[in-house]
């Protein structure tokens, strides 16, 4: 079980929607949380409303923009990837700018970060990593080219880091939330099952991480309906197609 309370976490993508609502509830818990995000006036005000948090500028698609940063945090006990952009789009209205973009954020700009903090997790023998994914990255799903596939992508990445880690000392988890109202799922047209709070998702954030689950994916049941599609045979999800 992770304890919150002394300890440091480095939160990547705090400064809006989910993330902001992790930052308050580990505050709550008496953790102490390096902010992170492009938006430093949003970290400012943030960090401002909170106990012990101190905010760090970060863009996650800049390698030197996330080497300072790393720097300026320190070393921490655990961090959080939360980063995330998200554009509806179909293979119709194909973007390559907006599905460059979500590749580099969602799923890129991790590899960046973890790279920064991984190393001295093992070699400390002990860390703390959560990586949020999405229910979206379990299937291919219309209208989600570059959002699923990066999530897809992330969640890949968790499971190939669970196994290496295994023995370490260093703890990798992966949770993946479903709809949570956010300035991003304001962007779709279509009515969105089990729509969250960002405070209710941040709860089930909160709870992943105080336990040694590997997987966490919510809501139920929203969630068993969409690892049940996975599950289908492909003869059936694109039959007449």
């Amino acid at each position: 079980m992770t304890q919150f309370a002394g300890k440091s976490f480095w939160l990547v993508g705090a400064s809006h929607g989910l993330g902001r609502e992790i930052a308050r509830q580990l505050d709550r818990e008496g953790a102490r949380l390096i902010l992170s995000a492009r938006s430093a006036e949003a970290l400012e005000a943030l960090a401002a409303e909170l106990t012990a948090a101190r905010a760090v500028p970060v863009d996650v698609t800049d390698m030197q923009s996330v080497r300072q940063a790393a720097q300026q945090a320190g070393p921490v006990d655990g961090i959080i990837y939360n980063a995330g952009t998200y554009e509806p789009m179909r293979t119709q209205d194909w973007d390559s700018a907006a599905v460059l973009a979500m590749s580099d954020v969602n799923f890129t700009g991790a590899l960046r970060v973890l790279g920064q903090v991984v190393p001295g997790f093992v070699a400390a023998g002990r860390g703390d990593i959560t990586l949020i994914g999405s229910l979206a990255g379990y299937r291919g799903l219309p209208a989600s080219i570059g959002y699923g596939a990066s999530k897809a992508a992330l969640i890949s990445l968790a499971e190939t880091m669970r196994h290496d880690l295994k023995g370490s000392g260093v703890t990798l988890r992966v949770v993946n939330p479903g709809f949570i109202k956010t300035r991003l799922t304001d962007k779709n047209s279509f009515k969105m099952p089990q729509l969250m709070t960002p405070e209710a998702a941040a709860g089930h954030v909160i709870a992943a991480m105080r336990s040694s689950r590997f997987r966490t994916d919510f809501p139920r049941p929203f969630s068993y309906a969409i690892k049940a599609f996975n599950l289908l045979p492909d003869w059936l999800v694109y039959r007449g197609k």
